[in-house]
């Protein structure tokens, strides 16, 4: 029973290393105003995060380094929020978890592409339009 225990206690933390690997914050607030705040905007998205590798020759791919074929980048995510200077406390995160099992790809192609499903996540308080004072021309006197 007691290396039951043992195993199983390496089993789940490893598993827990593994998975906290495969989530990165793109963009992350620690501002958190609350004033002057219209609305709140959230959603989340699915992206294409694949990679090929450098040296795209089969078996010898798998030991070059592999670059991104698309950026994931928080702009576009944030923008259907509002212009960028109406957004904050903004909260950006992709989520590779998808990746491990879809890893089949690469062991399919021979090292030299690798499909990631990956989840976008985001959100952020949008700031209510400030109206713009009446100016008074000098020359209505």
């Amino acid at each position: 029973m007691q290396t039951f225990r043992s195993k199983m206690s390496l089993f789940v933390m490893t598993a827990s290393m593994l998975l906290s690997g495969c989530v990165s914050t793109l963009v992350h607030d620690d501002v958190k105003r609350t004033t002057g705040i219209d609305g709140h905007c959230s959603g989340s998205q699915w992206v294409d995060d694949s990679s090929i590798a450098v040296l795209p020759v089969p078996v010898v791919a798998f030991l070059t380094p592999h670059i991104d074929l698309r950026d994931v980048s928080s702009e576009p995510y944030l923008n259907r929020c509002g212009a960028s200077m109406r957004v904050i406390n903004r909260d950006v995160s992709v989520n590779r978890v998808a990746c491990l099992p879809a890893g089949l790809t690469r062991i399919v192609t021979l090292g030299v592409w690798q499909w990631c499903p990956a989840r976008v996540t985001w959100s952020a308080d949008v700031l209510a339009d400030t109206p713009r004072s009446a100016s008074v021309s000098l020359g209505e006197q």
